[in-house]
C-alpha cells in the first residue's frame, strides 16, 4: 500500500510541512526559513518575508515529498558484481557524501544551548566528529582500490580468461581490514546512536529541531546497515570466492 503524499500549499504551515516530512527542513534551512519557531509562517507568508518566489519553493517542496522511501525488498543476492558496485557508489556513497555534514551541521544546531538540557546527547557531536574524519578516507580506498581490483578479477572470471590467476593479488587483506575493522566500527557507533537516543525516539517535549535531528540520524543508520550488508555479506566474499576459484585454476 502506498501512503498519500502531503500536499503542500501556499496556504501550508511551515511547521506542518516538517512534521509530514522531516526532509522538507533542508530546504527551509537553505532559505533560512526558520522551521521550528515559525509556527504562524505559512510557506507564502515565508517566501515573501524573505523576498523568494512562492512557486519555486512549492515546487522544491513537492519535488522532496514525491521522491519515495520505498520498503521493497532487493533481490541483492541476484545481482552481479558490476551492478552491486555502481549501486554502492552511486546510492550510498553519494548519499554518505551529502548527509554526513549535513546531519552534522543538523546535530550542531540542536546542540546549540541544549547541552545542559540534553547533556546525555553531547556525545553525539564526537561521534560524528569520527565519522567526518574515517569515512571519506574509507570510501576513497574502496573507490580508487578495492572496488577496481573487484571489477578487474570478476570481468577474468566471468570471460574465464587464461591469465586471470595472474590478476589475483591478495584480496583479503585489504577485505578483511575493511570488514573486521572499519566496518565493526561503524556497527559500535551505530549501536552507540542508538543508546544515546532511544532508538531515535523524541522526547514528547522535543523540538522540531530536535525530531528532525533524530530522523536524519535514523536515515543515515538505515542506510549504513544496507550499504555493510551487502559489502560485508555479499560483495566481498563473492570477490574472495571468485579469488580462490581462479587461484585453482593455476
Amino acid at each position: 500500500m502506498f501512503l498519500p503524499v502531503y500536499k503542500i500549499e501556499p496556504g501550508s504551515f511551515v511547521t506542518d510541512i516538517v512534521k509530514q516530512d522531516y526532509r522538507t527542513a533542508d530546504i527551509f534551512l537553505k532559505y533560512g526559513i526558520d522551521f521550528c519557531y515559525g509556527g504562524l509562517w505559512t510557506v507564502e507568508l515565508a517566501c515573501k518575508e524573505k523576498g523568494l518566489d512562492t512557486a519555486e519553493m512549492l515546487k522544491e517542496l513537492r519535488r522532496v515529498v514525491r521522491q519515495g522511501r520505498s520498503g521493497a525488498v532487493m533481490d541483492f543476492e541476484g545481482w552481479d558484481v558490476d551492478f552491486m558496485i555502481d549501486f554502492i557508489l552511486n546510492v550510498h556513497h553519494r548519499y554518505l557524501y551529502k548527509a554526513l555534514p549535513e546531519i552534522q551541521a543538523y546535530v550542531n544546531r540542536f546542540l546549540d544551548g541544549r547541552q545542559e538540557k540534553y547533556p546525555e546527547l553531547v556525545e553525539l557531536k564526537t561521534i560524528f566528529t569520527r565519522f567526518m574524519k574515517e569515512f571519506p578516507p574509507h570510501m576513497k580506498q574502496e573507490e580508487e582500490i578495492i572496488f577496481p581490483y573487484i571489477r578487474q578479477i570478476y570481468d577474468a572470471y566471468i570471460h574465464r580468461e587464461s591469465y586471470a590467476s595472474l590478476l589475483v593479488r591478495t584480496l583479503r587483506k585489504p577485505v578483511e581490514e575493511v570488514m573486521q575493522k572499519e566496518h565493526e566500527t561503524t556497527g559500535t557507533l551505530l549501536r552507540r546512536l542508538r543508546e544515546l537516543t532511544n532508538n531515535y525516539t523524541a522526547p514528547p517535549e522535543a523540538s522540531l529541531t530536535h525530531r528532525v535531528t533524530f530522523a536524519k540520524l535514523k536515515e543515515l543508520d538505515t542506510d549504513l546497515v544496507q550499504h555493510i550488508h551487502l559489502e560485508n555479506n555479499i560483495l566481498f566474499p563473492r570477490a574472495i570466492a571468485m579469488e580462490k576459484e581462479l587461484l585453482n585454476q593455476e
